[in-house]
């Protein structure tokens, strides 16, 4: 049993770090997605069921000079208040005088809301005065958010050193991506097949030389798979290319070949004469790409080929799209992936889905029941995959 599973809440009151950054309809103020915000219910109720009450602290948006409306976390009250089921009270600053009464004040059962955490500057600082007033709210430190455990922020990772060894954990959050995540690097069974999309080769580099040192297979698509191409003295058209990382990527195919590691790349493309949805579209080798067109999506035989290595699979780690999904025309490649991947995982391989595209486009697709774990947290997750230490994980462990 884990350390929260196993704690009894009862007459405690419960600091959480939650990450409710939540995307918010600039007209409305009404939330857009609230994946992030029902991930952290079953913590809260857990303690909630205990016998204990809660305090919530997060940020939302990026705001850079203090207080601003839009940023308010007040937006998310009644929507909180509705997923749990009970009155959500809200303190508008989460350092006050008052704020600190409100906190004090709550009974069992009871859960109040912080003022987002980046009005004052201090927070992404890492201030440990500001850390330390944060700590007053609780008896008890829980992180439950992944998406801000590689950042060494004051409610984050300093936070914690106020709070004897006993009374800091992960939350069931944290606990189910940190394992997951673990699962992937350092017990993943073979065939390891991780599956690598997006735009740039720039923000996956090393991702990819980490991979190589532990998945049999890398395949690769989205807009990322055309510098490869390049590299190898294909012709892409106007396919989306970083020329400064030609290089980079003769070098990652090279160490691939040593380590005896499989890297895919899409044999055909769905290329287009225009970035927009209405645009002309023909399959080309996505070596032999004519000028004036570009890849925007894999190709059948691509999506066949890759497929065919996913199911083979027992444990995959799909991060980024294969091409532009948003629109229509360039989402099939995408989409046989999502499919590929969850007749894997119900033949038995362990899945992992992270990435903001992947997982929107897992939940577009109607297949985020159909995949073993899906990762709440973008930089978060791309860090512990390239080999960093999170700060976020890294202060409680050190309990």
């Amino acid at each position: 049993m884990s350390k929260f599973s196993g704690h009894n809440f009862k007459g405690e009151k419960a600091l959480i770090r939650v990450d409710f950054n939540v995307p918010l309809d600039k007209k409305t103020q009404e939330i857009t997605d609230d994946n992030r915000i029902r991930a952290a219910i079953p913590t809260i109720n857990k303690i909630l069921i205990d016998g204990g009450s809660v305090v919530l602290m997060s940020h939302l948006g990026r705001p850079k000079e203090g207080p601003e409306e839009k940023s308010s976390l007040k937006h998310l009250v009644k929507h909180i208040s509705g997923l749990l089921n009970r009155e959500v009270l809200f303190a508008d600053d989460c350092i006050s005088e008052k704020s600190f009464e409100q906190s004090r004040d709550l009974q069992p059962g009871q859960v109040l809301l912080l003022e987002n955490l980046r009005f004052y500057k201090e927070e992404e600082k890492g201030d440990e005065a500001f850390a330390e007033k944060l700590s007053k709210h609780g008896d008890i430190y829980i992180n439950d958010a992944f998406g801000t455990a590689h950042r060494a922020h004051a409610s984050t990772a300093v936070i914690a050193k106020f709070f004897a060894p006993e009374k800091k954990m992960f939350g069931l959050v944290m606990e189910g991506e940190v394992e997951s995540a673990e699962k992937i690097m350092h017990k993943a069974e073979k065939p390891f097949t991780a599956i690598i999309g997006g735009a740039k080769v720039s923000d996956k580099i090393l991702i990819i030389e980490n991979l190589l040192e532990r998945a049999t297979d890398i395949i690769i698509g989205g807009g990322m798979a055309y510098t490869f191409m390049k590299a190898r003295g294909g012709k892409i058209g106007s396919s989306l290319c970083e020329d400064d990382r030609l290089d980079t990527a003769r070098d990652l195919l090279k160490k691939a070949t040593e380590k005896g590691v499989s890297i895919h790349l899409p044999e055909n493309s769905i290329i287009a004469d225009k970035f927009d949805a209405s645009a002309n579209t023909k399959e080309a080798q996505s070596d032999a790409i004519p000028d004036g067109w570009m890849g925007l999506d894999i190709g059948p035989k691509a999506a066949g080929v890759f497929s065919e290595v996913i199911r083979k699979s027992k444990t995959i780690l799909w991060n980024g799209p294969m091409g532009v999904f948003e629109m229509e025309k360039f989402q099939a490649g995408t989409k046989a992936i999502a499919v590929a991947v969850a007749e894997a995982t119900q033949a038995g391989a362990f899945s992992l889905v992270g990435g903001g595209d992947s997982v929107a486009a897992v939940n577009e697709f109607g297949f985020a029941d159909k995949v073993s774990y899906i990762s709440t947290g973008g930089g978060a997750l791309l860090e512990y995959f390239e080999g960093k230490e999170l700060p976020g994980i890294a202060a409680i462990k050190e309990a």
